[in-house]
């Protein structure tokens, strides 16, 4: 009645009116920047970061999220695993990952940044995370580790949210990746404390 259901037209409001909105494709994009050289952990660096992977691509469909790797290793980097959601492609490229040689850590950190910059044209509402795994000791090229900084500080300037996940290990600790962390204001968190399914968790509450 209030309405006007009880004689004459009938009265409408503000609060009434509905639209359709047809929700957007945007989604996450998870880039992981994997130390792949033969220090100590390497081993169990890798399994962390393929169960991660995987189990964040199982369902990443419906989030509508892609996972990509670059790993580093000897004297350059590459992308292992081009942005995708397809679990299988993920499982065939990281089944065969190579281990062993220096630590180009600069040549890893500007892979990682070329890669969010082709990612960005090609999808620009996709929200970038990187997780750069690595005990922060670049032993590769000349001056290494100031080349790591400079390479970070191009990392840090796409403004992408980084994680530093900290895999050194041995009784001489450097506390490098730490550092790592601070010029990438990331997030520094040990491996020992995330293993694949905690990992798992980092990312997506760093994603949220």
């Amino acid at each position: 009645a209030a309405r006007g259901r009880a004689g004459g037209p009938l009265r409408l409001r503000p609060a009434d009116v509905r639209e359709a909105v047809r929700e957007g494709r945007e989604g996450n994009l998870v880039l992981f920047v994997v130390d792949a050289s033969g220090s100590m952990g390497a081993r169990e660096r890798m399994s962390a970061v393929k169960g991660a992977v995987l189990a964040l691509l199982t369902d990443a469909y419906q989030r509508r999220d892609k996972v990509a790797v670059v790993a580093f290793r000897g004297t350059g980097a590459q992308t292992l695993l081009p942005a995708t959601s397809s679990v299988l492609a993920a499982s065939a490229r990281l089944a065969e990952l190579p281990t062993g040689g220096r630590t180009p850590l600069a040549e890893g950190l500007l892979a990682a940044a070329d890669l969010l910059r082709v990612e960005r044209l090609r999808d620009p509402k996709r929200r970038p995370l990187v997780l750069v795994v690595t005990d922060g000791r670049a032993t590769a090229g000349p001056r290494p580790l100031d080349r790591a900084a400079r390479a970070a500080s191009v990392l840090a300037a796409t403004a992408a949210p980084c994680v530093v996940v900290d895999c050194e290990s041995g009784p001489v600790r450097l506390h490098l990746a730490r550092r790592l962390a601070t010029q990438l204001h990331a997030p520094h968190h040990r491996l020992a404390d995330v293993a694949s399914d905690r990992l798992v968790g980092l990312t997506t509450r760093s994603v949220a």
